[in-house]
């Protein structure tokens, strides 16, 4: 079915005309309705997704791809409970449920309930941007977008088995995102595989004029980094962080790397009982600050 495609997968299909972008909203919006209702993963759909792609111009580095976005960035013609030009040519095919204000890690204090994770409804996506985890596990849209302010990409994907990238503060944009901490809030991709987060991650990047603190540094080209064989990385792992049942897992996978031919060595970090304190401090007053904003 056109909704499992990956994000290269269904650019190159519909670049080669084996499907159009109507056929590839329409799959997406069909997955939605059979699965919606049990995960509640989306808050609100896009009534004219399927019009938007009859018109969808293809030379847009997105065109034609339907997209879901977290429900804390304003967009143009549909409801935000928590207008965004992040992505050119893309359609919005819905909103995605999230922890209300971004304030949680497993999506169960949204107002519109609680989204249920696709592999085990018995089990939470994660949060705050556990609807775009859970709509793209459940392969209800090719790719969707999602904000980190501590771990809320990247953690909603670990739970829901897929590829989330949360880009260096500043490196994307922050104009049109509800903020629940402005100097940590960072919008990142939420993908199939990493491949569609290189992809994603390269067209939201970039200095915007209508956010002082995204960077005037040029993009790379992510893409292209990933198919380097060459290249050795040196890679750190916090020897404080390293406990509990996570520790033979992380071990597992830098003993892979090391066979790989990169260099793994073990680093010493602040104390997670220090840091977790600050990140309290500062997230709390910033919270209270934008809320009175608000």
């Amino acid at each position: 079915m056109l909704n499992k495609l990956t994000l290269t997968e269904a650019l190159a299909g519909l670049r080669a005309k084996k499907f159009t972008s109507v056929e590839l909203v329409q799959a997406c919006l069909d997955q939605i309705k059979k699965l919606n209702p049990k995960l509640n993963a989306f808050l609100a759909i896009n009534e004219k997704a399927l019009d938007e792609a009859k018109k969808a111009d293809l030379s847009k580095p997105l065109g034609g791809i339907p997209i879901a976005i977290k429900d804390n960035f304003l967009t143009m013609g549909l409801p935000t409970t928590a207008s965004s030009k992040v992505l050119e040519g893309y359609i919005i095919i819905g909103k995605t449920n999230m922890d209300a204000w971004a304030h949680g890690s497993s999506t169960e204090s949204s107002d519109f309930g609680p989204t249920l994770n696709p592999w085990n409804t018995n089990h939470l996506p994660g949060g705050s941007s556990g609807g775009s985890a859970a709509a793209v596990a459940a392969d209800m849209c090719i790719a969707a977008i999602g904000s980190e302010t501590a771990g809320s990409v990247r953690q909603p994907a670990a739970w829901c088995g897929v590829t989330g990238f949360k880009p260096t503060y500043g490196r994307v944009s922050r104009y049109g995102v509800i903020a629940m901490a402005s100097s940590t809030d960072s919008p990142g991709p939420i993908t199939k595989t990493v491949e569609d987060a290189a992809i994603l991650a390269q067209i939201i990047a970039g200095h915007d004029p209508f956010d002082a603190t995204s960077s005037p540094l040029p993009v790379g080209d992510y893409i292209s980094k990933l198919k380097t064989q060459n290249s050795k990385l040196k890679i750190g792992l916090a020897k404080e962080y390293l406990v509990g049942q996570s520790k033979s897992v992380v071990s597992q996978a830098a003993e892979k790397l090391k066979e790989l031919g990169h260099e793994v060595s073990e680093i010493s970090l602040l104390d997670p009982k220090y840091s977790i304190g600050v990140y309290t401090i500062v997230q709390r007053s910033e919270v209270s600050s934008l809320i009175g904003i608000l």
